[in-house]
């Protein structure tokens, strides 16, 4: 009997001594951590804010065009006679109509233009995590959120930001 048991736990522990020589190597990397830690992230807000300033101000050049029409029509309206209130009430729906044509286009412009440069810098950032993993031997690299329990060490989001940084 003791014989056998004996017998049993060799085999184990040569069946189990294979599988413990291959344990991966496992990183773990915050997604979200690194794009707020991004230098390029501040550059390309800035570039977007550029790229859409002269709509913007037209926007809100025809914004206080509107309130000057608002106000004429608030202080005027006394003195007006009913053809001039018609037709400052037509030219202020005009350009209410047009301030949302151009706002919501203008929303959506940067909206797209803001993904484009996103999807730019997430190139940037997974090109840098696998040479990252490649370099420092990783089996396997996941993101932050599917992970309950991590080991500091195990965390390369910093290493990430960095390898980034460096690239421009």
């Amino acid at each position: 009997m003791k014989n056998t048991v004996t017998k049993a736990l060799l085999t184990l522990a040569l069946i189990g001594a294979p599988l413990m020589a291959q344990a991966e190597k496992i990183a773990i990397v915050d997604m979200g951590a690194v794009f707020e830690q991004l230098p390029q992230r501040e550059q390309v807000a800035k570039a977007l804010q550029s790229e859409f300033a002269d709509r913007e101000a037209a926007l809100k050049k025809k914004q206080q065009e509107l309130r000057g029409l608002l106000e004429k029509q608030q202080r005027d309206a006394a003195i007006m006679s009913k053809d001039q209130q018609t037709e400052l009430q037509r030219k202020m729906e005009s350009i209410r109509s047009e301030l949302q044509l151009k706002g919501k286009a203008l929303q959506e412009d940067f909206r797209r233009r803001s993904g484009e440069e996103q999807n730019k810098l997430l190139s940037k950032v997974q090109k840098a995590i696998d040479a990252l993993a490649k370099k420092e031997k990783y089996d396997l690299v996941l993101p932050r959120n599917a992970v309950i329990y991590l080991k500091p060490t195990a965390d390369i989001s910093s290493k990430v930001v960095e390898a980034v940084s460096k690239s421009k």
